[in-house]
């Protein structure tokens, strides 16, 4: 972990601390919201589907106030060097966010349909797969309130992990598809409940990144990366 320094004027690091709570809150909402919008789909439950896609605006209100305020910081304080990098990453990440509520929000609206539904097998792999997304929103949130690159390193390795989990729900829904015709719909919209996952770790891997090089100035490279669907070809055959 990087040691923080105090500023001369109490209240700039005041502003900061409210800036980086504004983001943390920003992370639990949306670690809330990816749990809830996949337990609405795994439970069947509508009405949780529907206040899951209402709690998205809550983020985006969060997103507006960590604007606010960081063009307030800036304007007044005039920061430099590694406080301008934290206040540029702190817009940075909040509109990532907020994109991740997109997301979470998406999930939410296609567990309402597939409520509708006749239940299919292969929805039992996305709890797992929302669980690991969520543990890497609550780890980079950390490291960065906490300016620790390593843990945001961490956090970038560990989306492999949700690219294996979408590479092997993607080959067991369109096999599941081609032996199951009747399926298609619920499977489609659960391939897209996959996707969303999968880029939710793709922008909390971003997010790790804009954190190491907030602290350390560096830039992260040979970001890791596994999703090899756009490569996969199923036949009828299961070769």
């Amino acid at each position: 972990m990087v040691e923080t320094t105090a500023h001369t004027h109490k209240v700039f690091d005041e502003d900061l601390a409210e800036l980086r709570s504004v983001i943390s809150r920003m992370g639990g909402l949306c670690e809330a919201l990816i749990a809830g919008a996949v337990d609405a789909l795994a439970t069947r439950n509508v009405d949780a589907a529907i206040q899951c896609v209402a709690d998205d605006a809550r983020i985006d209100a969060l997103e507006a106030e960590a604007e606010t305020l960081a063009v307030r910081i800036i304007a007044l304080r005039a920061p430099l060097a590694d406080d301008l990098r934290e206040i540029v990453a702190a817009l940075k990440i909040a509109g990532t966010l907020e994109r991740i509520g997109d997301y979470a929000k998406n999930i939410a609206k296609r567990a309402s349909a597939m409520a509708q539904a006749h239940p299919i097998e292969p929805v039992i792999i996305v709890p797992e797969m929302a669980r690991v997304v969520t543990g890497m929103i609550k780890d980079v949130l950390d490291a960065f309130v906490d300016r620790d690159p390593e843990l945001a390193r961490r956090v970038c390795e560990r989306d492999t992990v949700v690219d294996d989990f979408y590479n092997s729900l993607f080959r067991t829904l369109l096999t599941f598809m081609m032996e199951n015709p009747h399926y298609i719909t619920p499977s489609t919209h659960l391939l897209f409940v996959a996707k969303n996952l999968e880029r939710i770790g793709d922008h909390a891997t971003s997010v790790g990144e804009m954190v190491f090089y907030t602290v350390t100035g560096e830039h992260l490279t040979d970001r890791p990366k596994s999703d090899d669907t756009s490569t996969y070809l199923a036949r009828p055959d299961g070769d």
